[in-house]
């Protein structure tokens, strides 16, 4: 990353490249530009003055170190981030540690336990799909503090993958370089090149949806305190507890339960069904392809469109692995282009979920293949002459659209109907269950959404210092979760120790929402 920063620094700050583009940039009108050439010119125009390209030889030097020493920071704040996850399990050493453990829980455990060399017993680790499920089913209530404590830590753990003196210098270093662009702030700077423009709009934003949220999270959260004395528990809901509890509460309310439907989703059929709203959508086809691989269990296709012709090439990389970066994305090999002819993209989805025989996916795991493919589709559809505007290459506050618009056709009753089968018998998934599964589709959306809503703002509070000289970050965070009112009993979805969208690099830095 630091030599790719160096690299664009030459190029940004050249100062006999940027008046070309400059002096074409003022006769734009003239030039007789169709619409997305003049999209091109002025995307070049806005990055290289972004970059710094109009400033003093002085001011250049200075933002160009700036520049190279953040992508060192983001690097090794990924770094620890993974050494983190990589390094810790949970041994369910007994029996009794796999209480409540419906059998596709404890059979993913077993497998990451033997892909860790550890044949016979069963570990939680901290990939998402490893530990909600844990965190949904556990009845141990001690083993779920101690994986959420675990979860919670990661990146902030006091020794050599602790992220928060990098989070301090990162701070230190956006604050400066905004400042020498002519912004009070790094979120003033950053959001200026994005469809929101302001934080003062990202945050009206935040807030409308903040308080409904807020009002239905209270809510469900006095009815699992409830309960939990009706259990006999003589305890105060916590963070380790929420998921358990609203599983029981999910039962109550909608007579429906995660178990239920999982067995309806193996992995193998949400693929199915990702290509089968591609091609009724946009005539596209998959067909599997014989080409490098970069692990076993990658798996790659030719896209066809409607005519047949070559569309692109996609791979899906699904599975966690020890060596792997947790979440789940979409990435290119290869941009779209007709600069150097028909260039087609090479395009990529990658998710982390805990591999079985079969892998069975929750409701939200399917959903989230569906969005990732959301934004495959962008970048396989992409049809432009030039790399500039290639692909997933808009404004970071669009690129979410055809993900999270996507992402809804899982849902749709035709698809459950043609591809959620169990995955023993081959049997459709009855429709009462469907009914079932459509009406609690949006429980549990309070927490849900004050999860996200809080990192989204702590984020853009965080970008708004104009200073972070000795900045204690977790003070920080208290202070900010106490302001806005976040509950005890929910922790947001990225803390910033671990938040790797917003500190392995600037990409969401400020714009998280």
């Amino acid at each position: 990353s630091p030599r790719t920063a160096a690299l664009w620094n030459k190029i940004r700050l050249n100062q006999a490249l940027f008046t070309r583009i400059d002096a074409l940039y003022q006769k734009r009108e003239s030039l007789g530009l169709s619409p997305e050439q003049t999209r091109v010119l002025e995307r070049h125009h806005t990055k290289f003055r972004r970059e710094g390209a109009g400033l003093d030889p002085e001011k250049k030097k200075r933002l160009a170190a700036i520049v190279e020493r953040l992508a060192a920071l983001g690097t090794a704040f990924s770094q620890n981030v993974l050494a983190d996850e990589q390094s810790y399990t949970l041994a369910l050493e007994s029996e009794a540690d796999l209480a409540g453990l419906p059998d596709f829980v404890g059979d993913a455990a077993r497998a990451a336990a033997e892909e860790r060399g550890m044949n016979g017993k069963h570990v939680i680790t901290l990939s998402r799909s490893s530990l909600e499920p844990f965190l949904h089913f556990s009845s141990r209530r001690d083993l779920r503090e101690k994986a959420f404590r675990a979860w919670l830590a990661r990146g902030d753990g006091g020794g050599k993958t602790d992220n928060k003196t990098i989070i301090a210098e990162t701070m230190a270093l956006r604050a400066e370089r905004a400042r020498l662009l002519g912004y009070p702030t790094f979120a003033h700077y950053r959001l200026d090149d994005a469809m929101a423009k302001t934080p003062e709009a990202v945050r009206e934003l935040l807030e409308k949806v903040w308080k409904p949220a807020r009002a239905a999270a209270l809510a469900d959260r006095d009815a699992l305190q409830g309960l939990i004395a009706e259990e006999g528990g003589n305890f105060k809901l916590a963070p380790w507890d929420w998921r358990y509890y609203a599983e029981k509460l999910r039962k109550v309310r909608c007579d429906f339960e995660e178990s239920e439907v999982k067995p309806y989703l193996p992995l193998d059929k949400v693929i199915e069904a990702a290509f089968y709203g591609a091609q009724r959508l946009f005539g596209l086809t998959f067909h599997s392809a014989d080409v490098p691989v970069w692990h076993p269990d990658v798996r790659a296709w030719e896209v066809r469109g409607a005519d047949g012709a070559h569309v692109g090439l996609f791979y899906g990389d699904y599975y966690a692995r020890p060596s792997k970066q947790g979440g789940a994305w979409m990435g290119t090999m290869r941009d779209q282009e007709k600069l150097a002819g028909n260039v087609r993209p090479i395009v990529l989805n990658v998710m982390n979920f805990n591999k079985g025989d079969p892998t069975l996916l929750s409701f939200e795991d399917a959903r989230t293949l569906f969005h990732e493919m959301g934004h495959g589709l962008h970048g396989l559809l992409s049809n432009v002459t030039y790399p500039t505007v290639s692909c997933t290459s808009v404004l970071t506050d669009w690129v979410e659209l055809p993900s999270q618009l996507y992402e809804h056709w899982f849902e749709q009753p035709e698809v459950l109907r043609k591809f959620a089968r169990h995955h023993k018998t081959g049997e459709p998934i009855p429709e009462p269950l469907i009914k079932k599964l459509m009406a609690a589709k949006n429980f549990d959306r309070g927490c849900q959404t004050l999860e996200y809503i809080s990192s989204a703002l702590v984020d853009l509070d965080l970008h708004l210092q104009a200073s972070a000289d000795g900045f204690d970050v977790n003070a920080f965070e208290r202070a900010t979760l106490e302001r806005i009112g976040m509950p005890e009993e929910i922790v947001m979805r990225h803390r910033p120790p671990h938040f790797t969208h917003v500190f392995s690099g600037g990409y969401y830095a400020s714009a998280y929402y």
